[in-house]
């Protein structure tokens, strides 16, 4: 026995002993859990999300979910990467903020399909029935499959409290009222989108199926990184602005000089109104 276990060496003897083994297998297994799952408990919140960022609402909540089962994950990417190449396709890089409310994320890396990040407000509704009907009638070389049934199968709404429910207890800021509405207000955007779609030449009596679910999805994609970069661009434009006219003043008048320069003017309000002026009066015999 002894010549076997020096032949062999400390595998084969764990080996020989199932029990042993089985032990020490399941807590390498579970140590391994630990490792991989500990940092998504701790990190608390530590990732900020972007000052725009927004929970997606009931209905693209649905869509997000469809998306998921259909499988559109394995082959589109939602992650522009900070390359020049990328941001001339795409359009601006991901950030990890735009991010913060996703559970699961579905940044991937997989590109058998374009990125769709920036997907948002590309294309008309309308555009993205037809192509989940079929890819070839808006992208003549596409190789992704067809997805008819959309357009057939209910979409299923009654669960969507649960879910938002169960996304808060993660993070995301659903109020009492959004989940006590979901229902009726992912219904009332499925409303909107369907009408939309029918006033555009397609089909009809979309509202309660599930491709509408997936077109609000869809149409959120970037939406709100989009809103940030124009708001950090409107803060950086009235910046460069305040500092051009302070360069002019105390170029002309000197250092230190300048106009007094107060956040978000408002011409209204910021206005000095001061009493009608008197009459001017006759005072002449």
């Amino acid at each position: 026995m002894k010549r076997f276990f020096r032949a062999n060496g400390a595998h084969r003897r764990l080996e020989g002993w199932p029990l042993v083994f089985t032990v020490l297998t399941t807590l390498a297994i579970l140590v391994g859990t630990v490792v991989e799952f500990a940092p998504i408990f701790l990190v608390g919140g530590a990732v900020e999300p972007i000052e725009t960022l927004e929970p997606y609402s009931p209905l693209e909540l649905a869509g997000r979910d469809l998306y998921i089962a259909e499988g559109c994950n394995n082959c589109h990417s939602q992650q522009v990467r900070p390359f020049q190449d990328e941001e001339m396709r795409y359009g601006p890089y991901s950030v990890a903020g735009e991010g913060a409310y996703e559970t699961p994320h579905l940044w991937g890396s997989k590109r058998t399909g374009p990125d769709l990040a920036r997907l948002g407000g590309k294309y008309p509704d309308l555009w993205h029935v037809r192509h989940m009907e079929d890819p070839r009638s808006t992208s003549p070389r596409s190789i992704m499959p067809r997805y008819p049934h959309l357009l057939t199968t209910p979409v299923s709404l009654d669960d969507l409290p649960g879910k938002m429910r169960g996304l808060r207890r993660l993070g995301v800021p659903y109020t009492d009222a959004q989940i006590a509405s979901a229902v009726a207000d992912a219904r009332a955007q499925a409303d909107t989108i369907a009408a939309g779609v029918a006033a555009q030449g397609g089909p009809e009596r979309l509202a309660d199926r599930e491709i509408t679910a997936l077109v609000a999805y869809l149409q959120r994609l970037g939406v709100d990184r989009a809103r940030a970069i124009d708001a950090e661009r409107t803060r950086a434009e009235g910046d460069l602005e305040a500092h051009e006219v302070q360069e002019i003043y105390e170029t002309t008048f000197g250092e230190g000089e300048g106009p007094e320069v107060r956040e978000d003017p408002n011409p209204e309000t910021d206005m000095e109104i001061g009493p009608p002026p008197t009459p001017a009066t006759d005072t002449a015999p």
